[in-house]
């Protein structure tokens, strides 16, 4: 019995030593990943104040997921709380908060490169939804964000906790955006604002974060277990909804048979889309391939 429970001991002291190794390896591989820098540069944006481009710039900030992470003034908040994974803190964003002192062009590097002033990447900014957003747009939403009330706020850093640290070591955790966006220097441009495909594409970006660049749905990178899974976007979930329907959805947060899509899809926020754009999304979504995917609800 003795010799059965020293080789219990012993297997657990190894197991011990082996977890203590793996969180080690994935902290020294956060670090290095931390310590990276990075060069931007993308063609100088030419920013203006007209009613127009503020005004597009408004509309940016509260449909492209800036307000629903930063908060509708910008002043920054908890995001989530992700238990041994993650707690993720979107920073103030306005001229009071982490852009102070900064030019648009470097606010323009850490949205679509995650790209500090500094050359370090910036932690979970979901610079892939936003690495083809034009020019004109990137320099609309500068615009704006400079114009917010400045906020002396400060919602506390981002914390990398050891689960994230390992789910990061094994490629399974998006952390640091910027190690696979291209930033190679370019000008951007967008498709004409229209409902066609080509315009659903351009605004469809902003969805594969959390739904897959496939559209297929996953489970969203970062959250915790308890959190519903984002859905299948393809024509082999949505192909049997009608352009109301997908619009009703978007509007009201109500699917076609009147249960409720999960709160944490953010129709609040696509609800402020323009009748055009919830069209040219609608059009293009229907244009890619389909896969079939357990439909979850």
């Amino acid at each position: 019995m003795k010799k059965w429970l020293k080789r219990l001991a012993m297997l657990f002291a190894a197991l011990v030593l082996a977890a203590v190794g793996l969180v080690a390896i994935a902290w020294w591989k956060t670090a290095q990943g931390l310590a990276r820098t990075y060069v931007v540069n993308d063609p100088p944006l030419t920013l203006a104040r007209d009613p127009e481009t503020m005004a597009r710039g408004a509309h940016l900030f509260a449909t492209r997921g800036c307000a629903d992470c930063h908060g509708a003034d910008g002043a920054g908040k908890l995001v989530f709380d992700a238990g041994p994974v993650i707690r993720l803190v979107a920073p103030n964003i306005t001229p009071g908060g982490v852009v102070k002192g900064i030019s648009g062009d470097q606010i323009a590097a850490a949205i679509r490169h995650g790209v500090k002033p500094d050359g370090h990447p910036m932690l979970f900014m979901p610079s892939n939804d936003f690495k083809n957003f034009s020019d004109a747009d990137t320099a609309a939403l500068v615009a704006y964000m400079q114009t917010l009330v400045a906020s002396g706020n400060d919602p506390g850093p981002t914390e990398i906790r050891p689960l994230g640290r390992v789910l990061y070591l094994f490629g399974k955790f998006p952390l640091l955006p910027a190690e696979t966006i291209d930033h190679a220097p370019r000008a951007r441009s967008a498709p004409a604002v229209a409902a066609t495909a080509e315009y659903g594409q351009y605004l469809a970006q902003g969805c594969t974060g959390c739904h897959g660049h496939d559209f297929a749905g996953q489970h969203v990178p970062g959250t915790p277990p308890e959190f519903p899974d984002a859905q299948n976007l393809t024509p082999a979930n949505l192909g049997t909804w009608s352009n109301e329907d997908f619009r009703r959805a978007l509007r009201t947060g109500k699917r076609p048979d009147g249960s409720a899509l999960k709160d944490f899809m953010p129709w609040r926020t696509f609800a402020k889309l323009s009748d055009t754009e919830i069209d040219a999304l609608y059009v293009y979504l229907h244009t890619v391939p389909s896969v079939h995917t357990p439909v979850k609800r």
